[in-house]
């Protein structure tokens, strides 16, 4: 029986926005983790398929399918095409799954899964100032909803859905920030101990310094400072920025086969692929749909949630994840290990192949059988992935 793999897995280390690494070209991001890859793993570029790429502001220099020109940036030869994919934050948690089911039909060998957000040179919300992408009859739809800015040029609204999240499942504001802060003390904890340092490609910069290092970390934080942070969604919301996930730049990347292929050419699997699911939720509040995602992968893994060793639930905010716990009754000591993007940052098109990295990483230090990630997406939707450590 044919299964799919993953043979290599890198990324950059997260900047700030505006910080180490907002004078790199999303393009070089895309370059930079791709010869990376290839040069740990000893894959040939030349057997490369295809490269299945996520970034969600494709505009500016994100256009013009940068999955494509990251293959030529990088060097690799012209042969190699590539193909950029949308599904927001999830998206290059979405090209992972397109990467196995490739191989898995039979239809490609050996395929490149990753994405790459540059937040600082390309902001947020610059793919809609040409034109507004919610059409009359999704405002007739949700016209009257909770939530829905009926007035607003981006009716639909993430923070607004995290405030509602909070007011759903009744979290303080306290509990907010307690969440944030405990992220920033296990990502420095996991820096401090050189966790991450397998993991990371570090970047060399224009004035020859080298980027080596995750750096939203805030060792500095406590939750009086997160305590004195505005609400912008709600006036008396509970929601802040600090309990949300920060605006980044960075890239990641892993390679996918089958385990027949990588036999064949001397590659040494590093996880199954076992199970990929995507679902959908309601919209406006958005954020919710991990949930049924996490239920729809355990249903088809035919596995329980005590049987997974660690969990990776993208902390957009900080109500994501703990909405996330209480439906699932999962074990809060195996949720975000390292952290998770309120420290690390979230590069959106790149977010779903950091995390897996780094999930990855985690299960090889600790033995881990089972692991499972999801992430909200833009649109109500989520994907989950459970990958067996070989």
């Amino acid at each position: 029986m044919s299964d799919a793999v993953i043979v290599g897995a890198v990324r950059t280390p997260v900047g700030r926005r505006k910080g180490s690494l907002a004078g790199v070209h999303p393009v070089d991001l895309s370059a930079h983790v791709l010869r990376a890859l290839a040069e740990r793993t000893g894959i040939d570029p030349t057997q490369v398929d295809d490269v299945f790429w996520g970034c969600v502001s494709q505009v500016g220099e994100q256009s013009w399918n940068i999955a494509r020109n990251g293959v030529l940036a990088a060097g690799w030869p012209e042969s190699v095409p590539g193909t950029t994919l949308d599904r927001q934050c999830g998206s290059s948690q979405q090209a992972l799954h397109f990467a196995a089911a490739t191989v898995l039909s039979g239809q490609a060998d050996l395929v490149v899964a990753g994405g790459v957000e540059s937040m600082t040179r390309v902001p947020m919300g610059s793919s809609v100032a040409g034109g507004m992408p919610f059409s009359d009859q999704i405002r007739d739809r949700y016209r009257g909803v909770e939530g829905f800015a009926e007035d607003s040029p981006l009716p639909f609204n993430q923070g607004v859905g995290a405030e509602l999240i909070a007011e759903r499942w009744r979290f303080s504001r306290t509990q907010l920030d307690e969440f944030a802060l405990a992220s920033h003390e296990k990502a420095a904890a996991a820096q401090d101990a050189g966790a991450f340092d397998p993991e990371l490609a570090p970047v060399v910069l224009a004035d020859g310094g080298k980027f080596a290092a995750d750096e939203g970390i805030r060792r500095d934080t406590s939750l009086a400072k997160l305590g004195e942070l505005a609400t912008p969604f709600r006036a008396d919301g509970v929601v802040t920025a600090g309990s949300a996930s920060q605006i980044s730049d960075g890239a990641a990347a892993l390679a996918v086969t089958t385990s027949d292929w990588a036999s064949r050419h001397g590659l040494r699997p590093l996880a199954r692929i076992h199970t990929a699911v995507v679902a959908a939720d309601d919209p406006v509040t958005m954020l919710t749909a991990p949930i049924p995602a996490t239920a729809k992968a355990l249903r088809r893994a035919g596995l329980g949630i005590e049987e997974i060793g660690v969990y990776e639930v993208n902390e957009a905010f900080a109500p994501v994840p703990l909405a996330w716990l209480a439906e699932t009754e999962a074990d809060p000591e195996r949720l975000n290990p390292r952290g998770g993007a309120i420290a690390l940052g979230h590069p959106l098109g790149g977010s779903g192949a950091r995390i897996m990295t780094t999930m990855l990483q985690h299960m090889r230090d600790n033995g881990i059988r089972y692991g499972l990630q999801t992430m909200c997406e833009g649109g109500g939707m989520a994907n989950a992935t459970i990958v067996e450590l070989l």
